[in-house]
């Protein structure tokens, strides 16, 4: 029996998110069942909130989610202090 790798791939439809599909089907090998994932499908949004996905695009890799993709997505602290809610004087 062969093992296989689960890589899932968060997207919103978006050029962005395409272009990582692209870079994940590129470097997939034949160990790698890619499946690309719909945020706009409330099961996948609920998946991805259970990752900690913050922002798509977004990878995780035997249900971990990968390095990169990890901690991103808008705060509102970083946002205050770039200035968002603060009245310009």
């Amino acid at each position: 029996m062969s093992r296989t790798r689960r890589v899932e791939v968060f997207t919103a439809g978006c050029p962005t998110c395409d272009a990582t599909v692209q870079i994940v089907n590129a470097v997939a090998c034949s160990s790698c069942k890619v499946a690309v994932l719909d945020m706009h499908d409330p099961d996948v949004a609920s998946r991805a909130k259970e990752l900690g996905i913050r922002s798509v695009p977004a990878v995780a890799i035997d249900g971990a989610l990968a390095d990169c993709c990890a901690g991103r997505g808008p705060d509102e602290a970083t946002l205050r202090s770039a200035g968002l809610g603060q009245p310009i004087g």
